[in-house]
């Protein structure tokens, strides 16, 4: 929605994403972040860099919101059309990059749509 100001907040969550190849909870930013930010602060951010089509959200295992970098995508239209996997083991979460079709369905317009798949990860088969 406009021009991101480079304040403290956006440059740490961003560095967090940087850092990470995988997809992190809004849960574990907060846990990691506490002692610079608050939760409201966090959240706030987290929006503000979705809008922004930096970062795109999903919900995982329980409900819990994650947060993963946005390939593509622009303020106007997000182009995260891809399913997240989530291992049962060790609670990784990543961007799955292999197509998924969601069927028209007569009478509805799709606007939104998430796949979350769930098993075991590659380090956790070993």
């Amino acid at each position: 929605m406009g021009i991101i100001r480079k304040t403290k907040a956006v440059e740490t969550l961003l560095q967090e994403f940087s850092k990470s190849g995988t997809a992190i909870s809004a849960k574990l930013l907060i846990e990691r972040l506490k002692s610079k930010f608050n939760k409201t602060t966090i959240y706030r951010v987290l929006d503000k860099l979705e809008d922004d089509g930096l970062l795109h959200s999903f919900l995982g295992k329980d409900g819990l919101k994650w947060y993963a970098k946005c390939h593509g995508c622009t303020a106007t239209e997000h182009q995260d059309l891809h399913p997240h996997f989530q291992c049962l083991n060790c609670g990784k979460v990543d961007c799955l990059q292999v197509p998924v079709t969601i069927s028209e369905i007569p009478n509805r317009k799709i606007l939104v749509s998430q796949v979350l798949i769930q098993g075991t990860c590659e380090e956790c088969i070993k």
